[in-house]
């Protein structure tokens, strides 16, 4: 129920409002990348997770293919770019207002970022683990 019918209950969610200011910096993934969290799996009880991600420097290599253990993840560019690849095929720049939504377990690589680069990411469920994996059949590392 989404609590807007009389006598609906509200789904166990807390309201959470994040500042920018205070948002606290958590460890991630990247280490050229800084992680913001944004109180979301806190407030859903870790059925989601929502942070942003900023660069600290440019990448100076690819990932590597990877994959992550969840639903899905969410990613939306508010500045600068990020290069994806993904083992269907598809290669592209990403930028400002550009949004992928990445199928928990697809293989996929981070080429290159600009030094600039501000990104908001968002898995279902909260917890998001990353175990590196081998390039798609016919694509290079």
């Amino acid at each position: 129920m989404d609590g807007s019918t009389p006598g609906a209950r509200r789904p166990d969610i807390r309201l959470s409002i994040a500042k920018k200011a205070t948002a606290p910096l958590v460890p991630g993934r990247r280490k050229f990348f800084r992680y913001r969290d944004l109180g979301v799996s806190d407030a859903t009880g870790g059925r989601m997770r929502a942070q942003v991600m900023e660069a600290i420097s440019g990448m100076t290599e690819p990932t590597g293919w990877h994959t992550h253990q969840c639903e899905a993840q969410f990613v939306y560019v508010l500045k600068g770019w990020v290069e994806l690849e993904f083992e269907d095929g598809t290669r592209d720049r990403f930028e400002p207002g550009d949004a992928i939504l990445i199928p928990g377990g697809m293989k996929h690589n981070e080429i290159a970022t600009s030094d600039d680069v501000e990104i908001l990411e968002l898995s279902i469920p909260g917890p998001m683990g990353t175990t590196p994996c081998d390039p798609p059949p016919g694509m290079r590392a």
